[in-house]
């Protein structure tokens, strides 16, 4: 891989060379720097914000402007690694004029380099304008948790010949739309590796087994913070949330024990100047207990003389 920014053909190529790719959420400027250096090769400023930043239910409400606000952070961080901004919920779904006014933010303001939006054949036609619009874009096929309800809710698709056929279909659909790579989520193994090997864009699996061209995992649940949730496609590589836990626990009870900070923490002064400072403070301390010696008592004690 280039050691310069990431573009379309180097994944493209990736897939070619059965190389694989590596996707991690990511929403604000540290971890976007920390994942890049790392060598992550794509960052997805996914919808999953809403529960994972915002603390949203699920990821319906979060809004366009919220979501670019993330990807703007996140493209600053990110000096090599691909940025992918998430489409929203009903950003691109009423018409095709609102999915290209919306997607555009995402790369004018965000200054992402690609959209992803969920769905199959049914936005095939917005991907194609989206495309044809200059705005690159990543499919997703499967498990599609903005229109879960519809699927039956947040379970495993493409068990049924009938099932894999219609996810193979759309994939063909959405490659042929222009979609450059696609997302497959909650898929049988065998059938994500099926679809994967049927397309010429690289497929990148999120709970679709390990013959995909690459995984993606929100960095939330790979980092253990979040650790009332993990669906059986998630493997926790830090347990950060006990972590955070017991350091903030430690910083309490040092705040409140007052062995913080301690003098190395601290910074100091010479003794002449403090001697000065203390003298100085001293009169005005002395003039506020007497009633200003004569001053108005609403005279603001912030206005201390300082020594030129």
């Amino acid at each position: 891989m280039p050691s310069s920014k990431i573009e379309i053909h180097h994944l493209i190529d990736m897939k070619r060379r059965g190389e694989k790719i590596s996707m991690l959420t990511a929403y604000d400027y540290p971890s976007a720097r920390i994942l890049d250096e790392a060598g992550i090769d794509c960052l997805l400023v996914g919808d999953s914000a809403a529960n994972v930043v915002l603390g949203y239910p699920d990821t319906l409400p979060v809004s366009m402007d919220e979501l670019v606000i993330l990807t703007r952070a996140v493209s600053r961080g990110a000096k090599r690694s691909f940025v992918i901004g998430d489409m929203p919920f009903m950003s691109y779904n009423i018409s095709v004029s609102d999915a290209i006014r919306n997607a555009g933010r995402f790369l004018k303001e965000g200054r992402a380099n690609a959209i992803k939006l969920e769905g199959g054949g049914a936005v095939a036609d917005t991907v194609r304008a989206l495309v044809q619009a200059g705005i690159p874009v990543v499919g997703h096929l499967g498990l599609t948790p903005q229109t879960a309800g519809m699927i039956g809710g947040l379970k495993v698709q493409g068990r049924t010949a009938e099932q894999a056929a219609k996810i193979l279909e759309d994939a063909k659909r959405l490659e042929e739309a222009g979609a450059f790579m696609l997302v497959l989520e909650a898929i049988p193994k065998r059938v994500a590796a099926l679809i994967s090997s049927r397309v010429s864009i690289p497929v990148i699996g999120i709970g679709a087994g390990c013959d995909c061209d690459g995984q993606v995992l929100v960095l939330h649940d790979m980092l253990g913070i979040n650790a009332g949730f993990k669906p059986k496609f998630v493997k926790r590589f830090a347990q950060l949330e006990q972590e955070i836990l017991d350091a903030a626990r430690r910083y309490h009870e040092e705040v409140r024990a007052q062995t913080f900070p301690a003098e190395e923490h601290s910074f100091t002064i010479d003794d002449e100047q403090y001697r000065h400072i203390e003298s100085v403070l001293g009169t005005s301390s002395k003039a506020k207990s007497n009633g200003g010696n004569g001053r108005s008592k609403h005279r603001s004690t912030s206005r201390v003389p300082v020594a030129n």
